[in-house]
């Protein structure tokens, strides 16, 4: 099964909006937030009230989760590609405020200013079709298409360090990992395209929607390295993982 930072990358812009995927052959809705999967046949409840699988996972995303648009709103500035005014621009078009509402919400300006971001953010959306439709084009006409691994959703650093393919990746696994995947790992590199390899391997090791204790994740970890804790650090530094500021609990992401 896909991580929850694959399932997210490779969904349509359709299963995005709606916050799920739906896995035919499995049977199974699945949340691209936390990663919960319901599956189809399954009643599920609430209080009083009863859900099938797809309707209690709209439900599920509605109350644990918000809206998908907050959530998507609240992506790194690296992911969404949006400056913080036009984040902010969004959320109040989103909520529905006219051109003048705006203006006394940010305390000054004017009402051509706003009609202004709107033109240029409608604008903004033609373009990302165009640009998706060229790259679908693009990767469907190519002679073998170069599958690249996907960067965690959190990750605040999208460099070079994330330039990698599947295949290198593989490579990479292979030599650190000499005597299988499931560890233990010989040497935690250097270089940061071989340390992103390897920490999006290891995440593997996590289920999604499920948060550990420290010492949960150092006994996972310690298994593959001794050094479970510069694993863990890099985990959470790359945006792998995440925890609470205390350090009780940590989940993937």
């Amino acid at each position: 099964m896909k991580d929850i930072s694959d399932l997210f990358w490779d969904a349509s812009v359709a299963e995005l909006k709606q916050g799920y995927v739906h896995d035919q052959d499995a049977g199974i809705y699945r949340c691209l937030i936390c990663g919960q999967s319901f599956e189809k046949g399954i009643i599920y409840f609430d209080g009083d009230t009863f859900f099938e699988a797809e309707r209690y996972t709209q439900h599920h995303i509605h109350k644990q989760h918000g809206s998908m648009f907050n959530y998507l709103l609240g992506l790194d500035k690296k992911l969404t590609g949006l400056t913080d005014l036009q984040k902010k621009m969004l959320d109040y078009f989103f909520q529905g405020l006219t051109d003048k509402d705006i203006v006394q919400e940010l305390g000054g300006g004017s009402t051509s200013t706003i009609r202004h971001h709107r033109f240029t953010l409608r604008e903004k959306m033609k373009q990302a079709k165009v640009f998706l439709a060229l790259m679908e084009l693009t990767e469907e006409h190519a002679a073998k298409p170069t599958k690249w691994i996907n960067p965690p959703r959190q990750a605040k650093m999208l460099d070079q360090r994330f330039d990698i393919t599947e295949a290198e990746q593989r490579q990479i696994l292979e030599k650190y990992f000499p005597e299988g995947l499931e560890g233990p790992l010989a040497e935690f590199p250097k270089k940061e395209k071989r340390k992103v390899a390897i920490l999006k391997h290891l995440i593997t090791k996590f289920q999604a929607n499920r948060k550990y204790s420290e010492l949960e994740v150092n006994r996972i970890l310690e298994r593959i390295y001794p050094d479970y804790v510069t694993l863990r650090r890099y985990l959470i530094e790359y945006g792998f993982m995440d925890r609470t500021p205390d350090g009780s609990q940590y989940w993937i992401l």
